[in-house]
């Protein structure tokens, strides 16, 4: 058995184990991780990145309406409005939610950049979630660059891993933490795409702001990643001390037919 397969089995039997000894709504307050008490006493939320003493990392950022979003450099705005509200004397209380899909951590669909590929239906509902789901790599990219072929090569990414999470001087910046949309963040180059294609074996991508592809480049490398429909682009990812390595990554799209990209949910397992 290969390294990575063992990795990916260790991988699977961590997270089984803790998610049997762990209840979704713990049955205590105040003395259960991610709940405290507020001065009233009431149990109080906490909302967290890092879980089981540094076993899990959601490295998903939180949707606010100032997430940074491609097409507005207001950020997301208003993304949940309520409905009926038990303030207002409605039996329950009921959300609305609109967002638009490229903005804060996301997935990109292959029609998202090829409109013969919209019109054929490869949607993010037709993503394959063994690609999206998997033994990753968190690699740091040299600062003040971007992902160009020189800088893939200096990387020494060796062939059969098919996951890998590109931190760079964006997280240095926490250009994810501001709603404007900032054109001089770091992503790839239309001839590091090329490389990664030609070189590696890397099927998922992802990058810590809202695009793979560097603002000069932001259609010629897009287009040399989605071109095969075998690359998955993942985006927006909160990479911030997250240490250099391997871990299994988790990231789950919406289920939206017909949409050529989705907000995602995405976890390190270390």
């Amino acid at each position: 058995m290969s390294s990575l397969a063992k990795l990916l089995v260790f991988t699977l039997l961590s997270a089984a184990v803790a998610s049997s000894k762990d209840a979704a709504y713990p049955s205590g307050y105040g003395d259960e991780p991610g709940i405290c008490l507020g001065s009233s006493g009431e149990p109080k939320p906490s909302r967290r990145e890092i879980y089981e003493g540094g076993e899990i990392f959601d490295i998903t950022h939180q949707y606010t309406p100032n997430t940074p979003s491609g097409v507005s450099d207001d950020g997301a705005g208003e993304i949940l409005r309520l409905l009926m509200s038990m303030k207002n004397g409605s039996d329950y209380n009921l959300s609305e939610l609109k967002l638009c899909v490229h903005a804060g951590t996301h997935v990109d669909a292959p029609g998202h950049m090829y409109q013969n590929y919209f019109d054929q239906g490869f949607d993010v509902d037709t993503l394959d979630l063994r690609v999206l789901n998997g033994p990753t790599l968190v690699v740091d990219v040299p600062r003040d660059k971007n992902l160009t072929a020189e800088v893939m090569k200096s990387l020494n990414i060796p062939r059969g891993v098919k996951r890998v999470l590109f931190r760079t001087l964006n997280t240095d910046r926490r250009l994810m933490w501001k709603k404007g949309f900032d054109t001089s963040y770091v992503g790839f180059m239309e001839d590091g795409a090329q490389w990664l294609v030609d070189n590696t074996d890397i099927k998922l991508v992802g990058i810590d702001y809202l695009s793979v592809a560097a603002y000069d480049d932001l259609i010629t490398a897009h287009l040399v990643f989605h071109k095969s429909r075998e690359i998955i682009l993942v985006e927006g990812l909160n990479l911030e001390g997250i240490e250099l390595g391997i871990y299994g990554v988790h990231c789950l799209p919406l289920r939206l037919v017909g949409a050529e990209g989705s907000p995602i949910r995405c976890i390190l397992i270390k």
